[in-house]
């Protein structure tokens, strides 16, 4: 008999069992039978997740109540129990859902989205997003756009989300001038965009046109430039082109490709209640959303921790040999090769990878040093750990090797067992289910929308190399006589500048997703920034650092603001690449500079405490600001600019361009830039 259906029918059976103690009241007794049920699977069924919700609901429990409400979501994707697991996280107040971050999303759209809007709500919580979200009436977006008194910019949102079909595109089914129609229909877009910037710093969030699968021309329509269909595909392509920094486009063509289009479009639901998108595919579409909202807003994930064996080949090493390994050759082979693929591209993009393995050492480094068909190389990794201790315990270690949060990892491992005891020590890492079969690994990690991400910049491209070079750092550290030597050796140099256009990306990637070194955690959105740099009383600039082992890109900024006298520093971060080199003195330097050309006698700064920046607790103590105010764990700080001493000597270098520096560095005796 079939497997799924013994288990889908044991389910229901919990579940009429749980009712009917429900209906006596006993609601201990209804939660411990479902839980039991629950044990049987690594992902419980969504719908028993949300008995269990309910149990937990009625018994007041409100934290286990939104955790198994939310596990409803990884179970899958069926919409009534989405819908009734959005209900009962909706009268719970912020402060219980825990949210890592928290945002005003208007919705503006084409048709109706009271169905979607809660689904959204409840993707964005898992996610870690608790949104407060504004919902216009469908068909007015373009009225609240062009006014800047509308109820949507009222409510001050921080995305504005463009929820639209393919019949809000101006295109007739066909046309003897295709280029200049979708160039028109491009333009009113674009002129959309710009109107919301003028009254708005919020982020857009553009869903593109998903194509209907009927056309009247059938297969010629793809081959007609004229043809509407043709026309929508190429309009979707220039929404991508000319989408700014600001726009963030998802793809919901490929999102309904994947979903089924006949499925997808369902003309009753459009018919009825102008419903645009079929009620079993909103949570699908509210998943990729929210997983473009969270990237935007820094909570992708950043390294990718693996197990070996059997998870990148298959075969054990230590008992196959490095000949015995499935790489490459036949269907498992390749289904690995593909896997492998599929990583190198994550890699290739920003995400850090690292290795987690119960393995000798020397062995498990076999296959990426011999073996012929390995395309994952040693260097490809910037942790390798393989040993016999428990796999959280290594994981622990890696994420301080990393100087990263568990909250910023992946775990993937194809043994049952190691992903059930890293999810119950550790729940903050992301741990999916792996199928059986490893020909779906790829599809299995792509489903998880964690690794989304809704920019790309030249610091991602080169991410793995920056971690190996910490790694070089790390061990030239533990060799230096002293810390002062260490800090010679590297011969560092910056680049101190104001920020510029082409840096704004990656400024809202850094103020979005820097939590340790971050004085007052201000998430300011690309639009807020834009803003800031604008304004005349505004002191922004960048650090950029180079050392002996890489460039290290863009790594910390400030921005602060000329009140009177003072220069009242608003936001100040850095990578946690680069803490303890001693950056934060330039940076005070540079900052000092700027408040005395504007005329001003004093810095004042904030420390705002996080459960994450207790890093940076004392930091204008050591900068040597005097405390001024203590409330309610915030502290502010001043520091006259008549001091000109800083504690700390000066190891970097300040440079106009890495280009133009010397080769000879001075042997790191490096003079304190005029």
């Amino acid at each position: 008999m079939n497997t799924d259906y013994i288990q889908s029918a044991s389910v229901q059976a919990a579940i009429h069992q749980a009712n009917q103690l429900l209906s006596a009241n006993d609601c201990r007794g209804a939660l411990e039978l479902c839980l039991s049920a629950a044990d049987a699977y690594e992902l419980p069924p969504g719908a028993l997740c949300l008995k269990i919700a309910r149990c937990y609901q009625r018994l007041g429990d409100t934290d286990a109540m939104v955790r198994w409400a939310l596990s409803a979501v990884d179970a899958g994707e069926e919409f009534t129990v989405w819908l009734a697991c959005a209900n009962l996280l909706k009268n719970v107040p912020a402060g219980s859902l825990k949210a890592r971050r928290t945002a005003r999303l208007a919705v503006l759209s084409s048709y109706t989205t009271v169905q979607f809007v809660p689904l959204l709500q409840l993707a964005a919580l898992r996610q870690g997003v608790a949104l407060e979200i504004h919902e216009s009436p469908f068909g007015q977006y373009q009225q609240e756009v062009l006014n800047p008194s509308s109820a949507t910019y009222a409510f001050k949102p921080d995305f504005l989300l463009f929820a639209v079909d393919e019949r809000e595109a101006n295109l007739p089914n066909h046309c003897a001038q295709p280029f200049e129609a979708v160039e028109k229909e491009t333009a009113r877009w674009k002129s959309l965009w710009q109107g919301a910037a003028s009254n708005s710093t919020a982020t857009i969030i553009q869903h593109n046109f998903a194509l209907s699968p009927e056309d009247a021309l059938g297969h010629l329509g793809s081959r007609l430039a004229g043809s509407r269909y043709r026309m929508l595909q190429e309009l979707n392509r220039r929404l991508a082109e000319e989408a700014g920094e600001n726009v963030l486009l998802l793809d919901c063509d490929r999102i309904a490709g994947t979903f089924g289009k006949e499925r997808w479009f369902d003309p009753r639901y459009w018919l009825l209640s102008r419903q645009a998108v079929a009620l079993d595919a909103l949570p699908l579409l509210a998943r990729h959303t929210a997983a473009l909202l969270a990237a935007r807003l820094g909570l992708s994930r950043k390294c990718l921790v693996l197990d070996l064996d059997n998870t990148l080949w298959g075969g054990t090493v230590g008992e196959d040999g490095v000949s015995g390994l499935q790489i490459g050759d036949g269907p498992k082979g390749e289904a690995y090769l593909a896997f492998q693929e599929y990583i190198r591209a994550l890699k290739s993009k920003g995400i850090i990878l690292a290795v987690c393995s119960k393995n000798d050492e020397a062995v498990a480094k076999e296959p990426f040093e011999k073996h012929p068909r390995m395309l994952l190389r040693l260097d490809d990794f910037a942790v390798f750990v393989a040993n016999w201790r428990p796999k959280l315990e290594n994981l622990i270690s890696i994420s301080r090797t990393l100087n990263l949060g568990l909250d910023s990892f992946v775990f993937l491992d194809d043994n049952p067992a190691e992903r059930r005891a890293m999810r119950q020590a550790l729940p903050a890492v992301e741990t999916p289910a792996l199928p059986d079969d490893p020909a779906l690994y790829v599809r299995a990690l792509d489903r998880t929308l964690l690794f989304e991400t809704a920019a790309f910049t030249e610091e991602d491209s080169r991410r793995a190399e920056q971690y190996a070079a910490r790694a070089k750092a790390d061990e030239a550290r533990a060799a230096a006589g002293s810390l002062a030597e260490f800090y010679s050796s590297l011969k560092m140099q910056a680049i101190i500048e104001p920020i510029s256009r082409e840096q704004l990306l990656r400024v809202v990637q850094l103020l979005g997703k820097t939590n340790q070194f971050n004085l007052t955690t201000r998430r300011h959105s690309f639009g807020t920034v834009n803003e800031f740099l604008k304004d005349p009383s505004c002191v922004h600039f960048t650090a950029r650092l180079r050392d002996c082992f890489t460039d290290h890109g863009l790594v910390a900024l400030l921005i602060a603001f000329v009140q009177g006298e003072t220069l009242s520093i608003d936001s100040w971060l850095m990578s946690c690449r680069v803490i303890g080199r001693t950056l934060e003195f330039e940076m005070l330097r540079y900052l000092c500079e700027q408040g005395r050309e504007r005329g001003c006698r004093s810095i004042r700064g904030l420390y705002i405490p996080t459960e994450k920046n207790g890093l940076v607790r004392d930091l204008f103590s050591d900068l040597g600001f005097r405390l001024i105010e203590e409330k309610n764990g915030t502290t502010t700080w001043e520091r006259s600019l008549d001091d000109e001493s800083l504690r700390q000597r000066s190891f970097i270098q300040r440079v106009a361009s890495f280009d133009s520096v010397p080769e000879e560095m001075n042997d790191g005796k490096l003079a304190r830039p005029a």
